[in-house]
């Protein structure tokens, strides 16, 4: 196969981990014998001090020709008292919106030789394997008004969280779809005691089960789902809520692995343009060090295998990778226990396209001898 795929590396930590997919991607295309292109667009405080805004409409287009896009991570000091319209996070929800990527699917999976790297007891998150799925487009983060005013001399600030139906509807309808083909049930989480907009989430998501009658749905309260998610992680499977609440408790769930530096994600379109990046900031205190932990981006890079072109097996390939160097024991700093093996960025990257690249050798010598 031959795929264009547009990279946008971003901001601090993120044209490290950036290079390092890259790096395995071509592994995988050496392989398999695919052909991957790469193009190379700006984003965030990178885009700002380069052209004056945070998303270039050449990196729009860019996107809208390739077939799939890998970006890094956006923001930083540096640009923390910029103007709202030019902070770097504008261009994050700018390429939502252009892109129309609707849906943020975040898998968070237990993996054994990680469990000391958890602040959770073993027998908390042995088995966890839940994937949140977050309505990307709405909400607080677009609604409009959204702004500081001054009256009668005090300051004042509203922002708004707006919803169409359609808007809830398509992203509950996908959580139902993904709970089909895993343990069929749905958590959806909601805050409607309290809010109006989370009173008819609920009645989407009842009305959107009646088509699903071999998915179990449960409702939850978010602050509750917080609590749920460290107390027992396990009872979950699909977890489907509105923008701002999956925002934070997909950042919570990383604690079940131990780090934001191995959590990946997929935004989904319904045009077929998916984006792929690590869950992770930009880390701006680390960069250039050489110890951001790669792999929740080249986790990111193995969703878009296996997503946006039907990749399965070298998507397998390179999850399989990424826990055989878990299992020998190498560690990044932000995964470091006693006893593992210390390894930077750049040599956790050459340890997983090693392995790659080994398990095509062993491939070879069991297909001679079958």
């Amino acid at each position: 196969m031959k795929k264009r795929i547009a990279v946008l590396p971003g901001d601090g930590i993120g044209k490290e981990v950036t290079k390092g997919a890259i790096e395995v991607l071509q592994a995988v295309g050496e392989r398999f014998g695919h052909q991957f292109y790469f193009q190379y667009g700006l984003i965030g405080g990178e885009a700002i001090d380069a052209v004056g805004s945070p998303l270039p409409n050449e990196t729009i287009e860019m996107c809208k020709q390739s077939d799939a896009v890998l970006l890094g991570a956006v923001g930083g000091p540096k640009w923390e008292h910029q103007p709202a319209h030019l902070r770097p996070e504008r261009g994050l929800l700018k390429i939502r919106k252009e892109l129309n990527l609707y849906a943020n699917l975040r898998p968070t999976s237990y993996y054994p030789s990680l469990a000391e790297s958890s602040p959770l007891r073993k027998e908390v998150i042995e088995g966890v394997d839940m994937v949140m799925v977050r309505e990307l487009t709405g909400g607080l983060y677009f609604g409009k008004p959204s702004k500081r005013t001054r009256k009668n001399g005090e300051d004042e600030v509203v922002d708004t969280l707006y919803y169409k139906r359609a808007e809830m509807e398509r992203v509950i309808k996908l959580a139902f779809q993904l709970a089909e083909k895993r343990k069929g049930k749905v958590t959806s989480v909601d805050k409607a005691n309290v809010l109006e907009s989370s009173r008819m989430w609920r009645e989407v998501a009842e009305s959107v089960a009646k088509e699903y009658s071999d998915v179990d749905l449960e409702h939850m309260l978010v602050d509750n789902a917080a609590m749920q998610m460290i107390k027992n992680p396990k009872r979950f499977d699909v977890v489907v809520t509105e923008n701002m609440f999956g925002d934070i408790l997909s950042d919570e769930a990383s604690v079940l692995t131990g780090s934001l530096g191995m959590l990946p994600s997929a935004s989904l379109s319904e045009d077929g343009l998916y984006l792929y990046e690590p869950i992770h900031g930009s880390a701006p205190d680390i960069e250039g060090e050489n110890t951001a932990n790669p792999l929740a981006m080249i986790l990111s890079a193995a969703m878009m295998l296996r997503l946006s072109f039907g990749m399965h097996e070298e998507a397998e390939a390179v999850e399989q990778a990424v826990n055989q160097v878990l299992d020998a024991g190498y560690r990044t700093k932000d995964i470091m226990t006693f006893g593992k093996k210390a390894a930077s960025t750049k040599e956790m990257v050459e340890e997983v396209k090693a392995t790659l690249m080994d398990n095509e050798a062993i491939m070879h010598i069991m297909s001679a001898y079958a």
